[in-house]
């Protein structure tokens, strides 16, 4: 017989319709929100105004209180920036995450900017391919810096991807961005029915980001194994704001009600009960690019749900490497006969359908399943 909590943890996983539904319907506001956004990147607008509209819009969709990683910097932006967007939402605790980076300009992304851009995306397809059951997560890793390293740049360190299950944005099996000494975890194997959010982030320079300010940090989440009396009122009184509203998921520290947020925020990172997820800085003149991906392993192949088109990339390099093209040739799908209807996309809405992922894509860093 199986217990009550077993019969839960069953039901909950993609073997429901009902959960690839949530799933897919979180992906879609989520791929819309960064529509918008993109849209909303013009030079001279105000990061904080961007990333407000991100949120108000992932607030109207969801019609509650929900996860928006946005970093919020008090400074516009310029021409030739290259903007990199990072936002989510949950149904019901089933979560959809996408990040994206959108260069200010006019006709075609060319020079070392297009080679950090392509280096992201095609690590990206690469991942997808190999984000399937039976492959482990080492797998992974070694074949992102693989890519990169064709674009002459390095994937950055102290980047992880998750497994996503209800209600766990950091589940337990991780994807290391790069394996040293440092950073280590456990060996695991992909399988059917599991969600990554797979997370790529490429640099031009040596890969290794430092924090420079902690008052840019916006974004925490409740630690939420970690338990400390707060010693000042303010702080007590946003972590008892932050417990009711925002009990599991990350939150901007926009959201909260409280004017005195920062010097409350402060005691409470101090004391291990948020986690800080930080602005990181490369050298002035590196480029930095980041895709990231919501990607269900369905028992028919992997459906990548978040995405959006890239620019039209010139990179100075082109993929050479035989093992790296055979990983891009894989499909995602898993042939199975009878192969279902395809859900068609509104006309013109390029978000409602980001991708049809079976195709292989080119050495490029252009075409698959990020691109139109």
């Amino acid at each position: 017989m199986m217990s009550d909590e077993e019969r839960e943890e069953k039901e909950l996983d993609l073997t429901s319709p009902e959960v690839v539904t949530k799933y897919k319907s979180a992906a879609e506001i989520a791929n819309k929100a960064l529509q918008l956004v993109i849209s909303e990147c013009k030079p001279k607008a105000k990061i904080v105004d961007v990333c407000e509209k991100g949120d108000s819009f992932i607030r109207e969709q969801t019609g509650n209180v929900y996860k928006n990683a946005k970093k919020k910097i008090e400074r516009v932006l310029e021409e030739g920036d290259i903007v990199k967007i990072d936002l989510g939402c949950h149904i019901d605790g089933f979560i959809a995450v996408v990040a994206h980076t959108h260069v200010l300009q006019e006709g075609p992304v060319t020079g070392r900017a297009a080679d950090v851009i392509a280096a992201a995306n095609t690590a990206a397809e690469v991942a997808l391919r190999l984000v399937r059951p039976g492959k482990k997560n080492k797998d992974v890793t070694e074949a992102i810096q693989k890519v990169a390293a064709s674009y002459d740049c390095k994937i950055v360190e102290g980047v992880l991807s998750h497994q996503l299950k209800q209600f766990v944005i950091d589940g337990n099996k991780v994807v290391l961005s790069v394996a040293n000494p440092e950073t280590r975890v456990d060996e695991a194997e992909f399988e059917e029915n599991e969600v990554y959010s797979i997370d790529i982030v490429t640099s031009t320079g040596e890969g290794k980001p430092k924090l420079l300010d902690e008052k840019q940090t916006t974004i925490y989440k409740r630690a939420v194994d970690r338990n400390y009396h707060l010693k000042m009122k303010a702080s007590r009184f946003i972590f008892s704001e932050i417990t009711q509203r925002f009990p599991i998921m990350p939150f901007s520290a926009r959201a909260l009600e409280e004017k005195r947020a920062r010097l409350g925020l402060v005691e409470c990172v101090n004391h291990d009960l948020l986690q800080p997820y930080p602005v990181l800085h490369e050298k002035p003149g590196d480029y930095v690019a980041h895709i990231k991906f919501t990607v269900l392993l369905m028992p028919n192949g992997s459906d990548r749900v978040t995405s959006h088109p890239l620019q039209d990339l010139q990179p100075t390099k082109t993929i050479e490497d035989p093992e790296i093209k055979a990983w891009l040739a894989l499909g995602t799908k898993t042939k199975k006969k009878g192969g279902g209807k395809k859900k068609k996309g509104k006309k013109g809405d390029k978000t409602e359908d980001p991708k049809d992922a079976d195709e292989p894509m080119d050495a490029t860093g252009n075409g698959g399943a990020s691109q139109e």
